[in-house]
Order: structure tokens, then C-alpha cells, then sequence
């Protein structure tokens, strides 16, 4: 059985557990198949160079939806970086959702199909069956350059932190 941490998000002050492991910067990114929109896998190892994974709970809710988006414009200013945004929504949902909200600039995967990714970031919410709200920062030697995990799964990521990671690391 996947390790389990209780109580390590909350959903509007409710506590809940996640399954997997803490990751931390330094540790090597764990591998995960995803599906993406035409149902085909896409797995970890082959995405190449710098790369930023969102962990979303769902695309059809405000603060997913706002954080897809500011990405989507950000990520235009991060050469050399590919973004990837990973939902439990299937791959149906999240393209119908792209096209409608005008994301191109990320990409996005399903993890409906075994929870690989969610398994393997520490994501998974066992009570809800849906991600934790996370970013991680994989560099191109394949190590974690960047971890978090934000705690309050309906608040957003501290963009400004991860940005100037960003722009550090690729000297923009």
C-alpha cells in the first residue's frame, strides 16, 4: 500500500489525506503515465528538458481555471521551459475545456486512468479521489528543482516564488 499522509491538505479548512510521498527538491522526478486529449499515454521520461507539472484538483472549478490561465500567459515568457498541467478530468473534459478557455501554451493530461501521477507526487486526495493543488519543477538532469505543495487545495500557488525560480534558473 502507497504510503499516506493524514491531514496534509485541507479543502476550505477540511482535512484530508494524501497518498504518496513528500517529495522535496533534490529527489529525482518520479516517472507516471497520463493520458493527454486523444487518450494516448504520455509519460514522465519523455518529457525533455525543463518542466513545470501543475497538479490541479479539477479544470471546471474558479481557482483551476485561473490558475490554468495564468499560466497559460506566463509560460509564453519562459523560453526553454514546457508547462504540463495534470487533472483527474478525462482527457474529453480538459480538451473541451481548452479550446473554450484558449489554452495552448500548456499542456494537459489526464491522470483519471490509474492515478500514476498522483501516486507518485504525493497528490492524490484518498477521500476525494482528485489531486492536491501542487507545483514541482523538473530540471533537465531529471531532479526535482522545485517543490510545493500548497496546503489550502482551494488557494492558489505562490506565483511569484515560482516564477523567480524560473527566471533564475533559465537567466531571463
Amino acid at each position: 500500500m502507497a504510503q499516506e499522509r493524514a491531514k496534509a491538505v485541507t479543502l476550505k479548512g477540511n482535512p484530508f489525506t494524501l497518498v504518496g510521498p513528500e517529495l522535496k527538491v533534490g529527489d529525482a522526478a518520479p516517472d507516471f503515465t497520463a493520458a493527454d486529449g486523444d487518450l494516448k499515454p504520455v509519460s514522465r521520461s519523455g518529457l525533455k528538458g525543463v518542466t513545470v507539472l501543475l497538479s490541479v484538483p479539477s479544470l471546471d472549478t474558479p481557482v483551476c481555471d485561473a490558475e490554468a490561465r495564468r499560466f497559460n500567459k506566463e509560460a509564453a515568457g519562459l523560453p526553454g521551459v514546457s508547462v504540463v498541467l495534470v487533472s483527474v478530468d478525462l482527457p474529453f473534459a480538459q480538451k473541451r475545456y481548452c479550446g473554450a478557455a484558449g489554452i495552448d501554451k500548456v499542456r494537459v493530461l489526464s491522470d483519471y486512468k490509474d492515478r500514476s501521477f498522483g501516486a507518485a507526487y504525493g497528490v492524490f486526495i484518498k477521500e476525494l479521489a482528485l489531486l492536491a493543488r501542487a507545483v514541482f519543477v523538473v530540471g533537465e538532469n531529471g531532479k526535482l528543482t522545485y517543490v510545493q505543495y500548497v496546503k489550502e487545495v482551494a488557494e492558489q500557488p505562490d506565483f511569484d516564488k515560482l516564477l523567480g525560480h524560473l527566471r533564475q534558473a533559465a537567466k531571463v
